[in-house]
């Protein structure tokens, strides 16, 4: 029998050698014992997709061993690894091409020698790459956009899916089972494995200890078999893999997981184990569009933009300001603007998201350090997040290089906020101008559109005196009507409440109120106080004040 393992309690990087990860006796559920081990080398890894922004490759250290020219002919590229120290790229010219250690021979040359310079990859030699996913043996899969289905590397617990436990040293066509399939999206474990089909099935196989494979039993599975019991019937849109346990999205935004569960990951409210899959019932009324896995943590993200977390939280990874694990979905982030992309990888223990406005947060493991809580970083992708603060510095997904010149509504309504190019009104605030335009006001804001009727003498102005509120503070006011964000110290966030009661802004005054109880200290407490009661902050009356500065 075998067992199944628990995320260690400090947060160092997770050891995923080319075998399932020995866990500290203390840490160790309640599970049938290990089998030995396969004889076969060390590394590790995540999980992909395709990135929207243009990203800069050389923040990972083992793309400055590239040539500048060879590094400007990168259209995508995946880094994986123990240290991230593997990487395969596709050129502009569908030229595949590896570099680094070549552990269990998962850079797929046929040979298991490691390169500094990099070595083309002939076998997989003009095809086109849908989706990138590596496990911690390093096992590889790869789908082409035409839907085949390769695989190479590790293969101690038949995670290729060939019906050995033999290594590949080259890229093999999966094809057991799987006759007239064609594959959109792949997904690994540490050593088991997920395809899904253009048709919305899955497919899973490889090691499957804690039931991870979801056959129903906790059998090795050799080769592809699709995932039935509840997923019978579904079309599955998406797929995701933490360490030992699965995760597949349905088109109805219904979110279904199976495997290991000792810290909560399959947020089914237990940390019960399960063989086949079983629906997040906590996230029912809700539409899921992304969800994503960590080593032993799940991020989900709804199309009203929530941001949900569960599982371990050993570094602070679910972004709940503590490092208590949760059984069941919590929501995160809930006070910022709107979330429109969640990341996170199962070789780390780091987790970031993108909000509408193009911010992005890092929580969790960041260099060494626990980050309990979601802090705003000045990076432009959640992938610059995983080259510069994840251990190892991996890629989360397959990222896309090639230039995205499409902004969203949100980027660009952003950037031409105090813009004196486009905008048709501009506010005189202690002789300093801010540049808006009318339309965006009225859409924005019930004050502005009975400001900007025909019986109002503003409609008319060209500029319009405000007296009663401080430069920072309108500013702020307006910037937030454009990007649904606020950025001020405590103190001017006192004066952007007064603001937002005055103008009737319910959710402005509620993201006042978190800047206020976040930034109280010894110094301002009597200030913010007083300021809290004066304008009826309820979650900040004053027991909740005190409590809070004590805490």
């Amino acid at each position: 029998m075998e067992r199944c393992f628990s995320v260690s309690g400090d947060c160092t990087a997770p050891s995923l050698a080319g075998r399932a990860p020995p866990a500290p006796a203390h840490l160790v559920s309640t599970a049938p014992p290990a089998p030995a081990p396969p004889p076969t080398p060390p590394p590790r890894p995540g999980r992909p997709r395709g990135a929207g922004a243009m990203v800069d490759v050389s923040k990972w250290p083992l793309f400055s061993l590239l040539s500048a020219k060879e590094t400007a002919a990168v259209r995508q590229a995946c880094v994986f690894g123990n240290s991230a120290n593997e990487a395969l790229y596709v050129t502009h010219s569908n030229e595949f091409a590896v570099i680094g250690l070549n552990c269990s021979n998962c850079l797929g040359t046929g040979d298991s020698l490691s390169t500094i310079a990099p070595r083309a990859l002939d076998a997989l030699r003009g095809k086109k790459v849908a989706s990138f996913s590596y496990g911690s043996g390093p096992h590889v899969l790869l789908a082409t956009e035409s839907g085949e289905l390769y695989a190479w590397g590790h293969n101690g617990y038949s995670q290729l899916g060939n019906g050995t436990t033999n290594q590949c040293a080259s890229p093999a066509l999966v094809t057991t089972n799987l006759q007239g399939k064609r594959f959109k999206e792949v997904a690994c474990g540490s050593h088991h494995s997920l395809a899904l089909t253009t048709d919305g099935e899955v497919f899973a196989w490889g090691y499957n200890n804690c039931g991870q494979v979801g056959s129903g039993s906790t059998a090795n599975q050799p080769s592809p078999r699709r995932v039935a019991g509840l997923l019978q019937g579904k079309a599955v849109v998406g797929v995701a893999c933490g360490q030992t346990s699965s995760l597949a999205l349905v088109d109805n935004g219904e979110l279904y997981s199976w495997g290991y569960n000792g810290n909560g990951q399959l947020g089914l409210g237990n940390n019960g184990n399960q063989l086949s899959p079983c629906r997040l019932t906590a996230l029912q009324g809700l539409c899921v569009q992304q969800v994503v896995a960590g080593y032993a943590h799940c991020l989900a993200l709804t199309d009203e933009g929530a941001l949900y977390a569960w599982g371990a939280n050993t570094c602070g990874q679910l972004g709940t300001g503590n490092k208590s694990n949760q059984h069941s979905p919590v929501q995160v982030m809930a006070e910022k603007e709107r979330v429109v992309e969640v990341a996170a990888c199962h070789s780390t223990h780091t987790s970031a998201a993108k909000t509408q406005s193009g911010q992005v947060y890092m929580w969790g493991q960041c260099r060494g350090q626990s980050v309990v809580l979601p802090h705003l970083t000045h990076f432009v992708s959640t992938d610059d997040v995983f080259a510069c603060v994840a251990t190892p510095a991996v890629m989360w997904r397959l990222l896309s290089l090639e230039t995205e010149d499409f902004m969203t509504l949100s980027q660009a309504l952003g950037r031409e906020f105090d813009s004196p190019e486009t905008a048709d009104l501009k506010f005189s605030v202690e002789g300093k101008y801010i540049y808006v335009h009318k339309a965006v006001l009225k859409i924005r804001c019930d004050h502005f559109r009975s400001m900007f009727q025909s019986h109002w003498s503003e409609d008319l102005q060209e500029v319009i005196e405000i007296e009663q509120f401080s430069f920072p503070v309108y500013r702020s006011f307006l910037h937030f009507l454009y990007t649904d964000t606020v950025e001020l110290p405590p103190e001017d966030a006192i004066g952007l409440l007064d603001l937002a009661t005055s103008y009737c802004e319910n959710r402005l005054k509620r993201l006042c109120q978190q800047i206020i109880k976040r930034g109280i200290t010894v110094d301002n407490a009597f200030t913010l106080l007083s300021a809290a009661v004066r304008y009826d902050a309820e979650d900040h009356s004053p027991s909740g004040l005190e409590r809070s500065h004590v805490e």
